[in-house]
């Protein structure tokens, strides 16, 4: 067993004495960095007056971290207990914190590099998406010079009559379908689809089912093609307003055929009901004519 364990150490040895060398050279190199940043400190060519406090927090906390490790390490090579220790309350509470504020880190981190770029080559990035925001200063300045211009126009424009009044006009604008965020693939995807919808309803594609399957043909001349192309008129309007969240307007057109459509239909019905149907409309037709001779007598006895 002792052997063995002699055997263990032998091999780990030289790996144990390269890496302590590595560590040895590694802290030289720190210790000349921090001593030039304390002597570039102190002679005021860094300020540190405007830095962030979450980075500071953070540094002073993975300094603590450091040091508390090291001291255990340093108990546990000298054959010291380190059950009990105060430094391991001190890590796990140090390590905790660190793990806490990650995501805290992770929405800073485009700011602290954008700022950190900035520092080093002194100039701003000008394909920054932050450049294109809207400028408030910018809109009020706008504004205050075209309320001064309208304020010496004629009272006789509607607008300026708005504004000095403090009515709210709201601009007219219609709502567009907002597609940025697709991608090319899944344009080329819904124009196929858009495509497919329409070959499918087309007319080409119902006369080739009409002539090579065996399906009975559908009788659609007369009112039952215009209520079918009205229907689908009614269904693509829909569609379209459901995918850009607008109200189309109805045509004077659209309700002439409307209205004949439904004229058509009725006429139908009456036509081809029978039975109680027509003793009902002729109840309704004498109830009518009572009521008319009643109005009339009594613009008679008026007069």
């Amino acid at each position: 067993m002792v052997q063995a364990i002699d055997e263990m150490e032998q091999r780990d040895l030289p790996q144990a004495f390269r890496l302590l060398g590595e560590m040895n050279a590694n802290v030289l190199q720190v210790n000349q960095l921090v001593d030039n940043m304390l002597v570039r400190v102190k002679n005021g060519e860094i300020s540190t007056d405007k830095g962030l406090s979450f980075l500071e927090m953070k540094y002073h906390m993975l300094l603590s971290y450091l040091i508390n490790l090291t001291y255990v390490v340093l108990r546990k090579c000298s054959g010291e207990r380190i059950e009990g220790d105060p430094s391991i309350d001190r890590l796990i509470e140090i390590r905790t914190v660190l793990e806490k504020i990650r995501p805290i880190d992770h929405k800073l981190k485009y700011q602290i590099d954008k700022l950190v770029k900035t520092a080093v080559t002194g100039t701003i990035n000008s394909d920054d998406p932050t450049n294109f925001k809207a400028n408030p200063d910018a809109f009020d300045s706008n504004d205050e010079e075209s309320d001064s211009d309208q304020d010496g126009k004629v009272d006789g424009f509607k607008p300026t009559q708005a504004r000095k009044s403090n009515i709210y006009v709201p601009p007219k604008l219609a709502a567009v379908h907002y597609d940025g965020d697709e991608t090319v693939a899944e344009k080329i995807r819904k124009s196929g689809e858009r495509a497919r919808r329409r070959a499918v309803s087309g007319a080409v594609l119902r006369e080739l089912k009409e002539e090579y399957l065996d399906a009975p043909i559908e009788d659609k001349h007369g009112l039952g093609e215009k209520q079918a192309s009205l229907g689908r008129e009614n269904k693509r309007k829909i569609e379209y307003e459901e995918n850009y969240m607008t109200r189309l307007p109805v045509t004077k057109q659209e309700k002439h055929r409307r209205r004949q459509i439904t004229t058509l239909g009725t006429l139908g019905e009456e036509i081809t009901t029978f039975g109680e149907s027509s003793s009902v409309s002729a109840k309704k037709r004498k109830a009518q004519k009572k009521s008319k001779a009643k109005k009339s007598f009594k613009k008679k006895r008026h007069h």
